[in-house]
């Protein structure tokens, strides 16, 4: 399948590159994938479209201030380090930059040795396995030294790091926010809830593979990113009750609907789980976990707009993203959203 068949004209103006102050004042695309209507709304008024019985499912991931900016121990070379995940206690895979200056050994020093990695594995594209010594607990130490790792895309800086959180980030872990998740409020939710909503959580520890587009022709060809995730009993036995009792089950962004369809590929069921999925969801694909999907307007070419494709067809969904355009929604992290119902 090409490529090119996702690709499509995106003025850089329309990248959003700073949040909006009320995060349920973005606006709201709502397609019906069936009717293949749209419609144009606030993301206040997503409660016009749930209804009691529903279950909307959000990942509790926490982003990492994963960002580190230190030097090189023997020169004072400066060096940009950005942790992916741990792989062991105090060893993290990481991208370095510039990467052909950090061998095996080299100690990286950061805040005037308050933390010091030394790099134990060379690996490709920039990529190295290093060991963190420090006082204290890491978590803490990485929270005084560390930044958000923005998307490369976004170019301003981010005065309140818990912008690029969701108001119900739990689980430490993740390299990147999961966005579409940026638009609910605690009220919201509340009244969510108060609606007969059901509100239930699963972890998946987003990668920076999240922001790559897709570089081979044949999206077939492509190697998926693997990433963490956790689905606890509790709400696998929620969401079974939901499918049971016909209600629908809601995903919030392509992070929870990859968790919820690499549990129902592997197990036919919602159960508990955890484990590392790689999981390339592409038309003629369908989905099986889910009836609803709120996400943000995606990259082209990118694996997350060929996931939204299979879920409403891929003629429709590029239809939907012309008229994002024409209508001048604001695009990715911190853009607009999109229900596809």
């Amino acid at each position: 399948m090409d490529i090119k068949q996702y690709d499509f004209e995106l003025p850089e103006e329309l990248i959003a590159q700073v949040p909006l102050e009320d995060r349920s004042s973005s606006r709201l695309m709502v397609c019906d994938r069936k009717a293949e209507t749209i419609e144009h709304r606030r993301f206040s008024q997503i409660t016009d479209y749930l209804e009691s019985g529903d279950c909307l499912v959000l990942n509790d991931t926490r982003v990492l201030p994963a960002r580190l900016y230190g030097s090189k121990e023997e020169t004072g070379g400066k060096v940009e380090v950005l942790l992916l995940h741990q792989t062991e206690e105090d060893e993290w895979e990481v991208l370095v930059k510039p990467a052909k200056k950090i061998k095996l050994g080299t100690n990286i020093v950061f805040g005037d040795g308050q933390l010091v990695a030394e790099c134990t594995e060379v690996q490709e594209h920039g990529g190295r396995k290093v060991k963190f010594r420090y006082e204290g607990i890491f978590l803490e130490v990485l929270e005084s030294l560390g930044e958000m790792p923005l998307p490369p895309y976004i170019k301003e800086q981010l005065p309140d790091r818990e912008r690029y959180q969701t108001v119900y980030a739990k689980e430490e872990g993740s390299a990147a926010a999961p966005t579409a998740g940026l638009h609910f409020t605690k009220s919201l939710l509340e009244e969510l809830q108060e609606k007969g909503v059901e509100i239930a959580y699963l972890t998946l520890h987003v990668g920076l593979g999240t922001f790559r587009p897709v570089s081979v022709d044949d999206i077939e060809n492509h190697d998926m990113h693997a990433e963490f995730y956790r689905l606890n009993a509790e709400t696998a036995g929620r969401l079974n009750a939901v499918r049971e009792r016909g209600g629908r089950i809601i995903s919030v962004g392509t992070t929870s609907t990859r968790t919820l369809e690499t549990i129902i590929r592997d197990h036919g069921t919602f159960k508990e789980a955890s484990g590392w999925t790689d999981i390339f969801i592409y038309p003629p694909q369908t989905l099986k976990a889910i009836d609803g999907l709120i996400t943000n307007f995606h990259l082209p070419k990118s694996t997350l707009i060929m996931l939204v494709s299979a879920f409403a067809g891929r003629d429709f969904i590029m239809q939907a993203y012309h008229q994002a355009v024409e209508e001048r929604y604001r695009f990715f992290s911190f853009g607009d959203a999109m229900f596809i119902k």
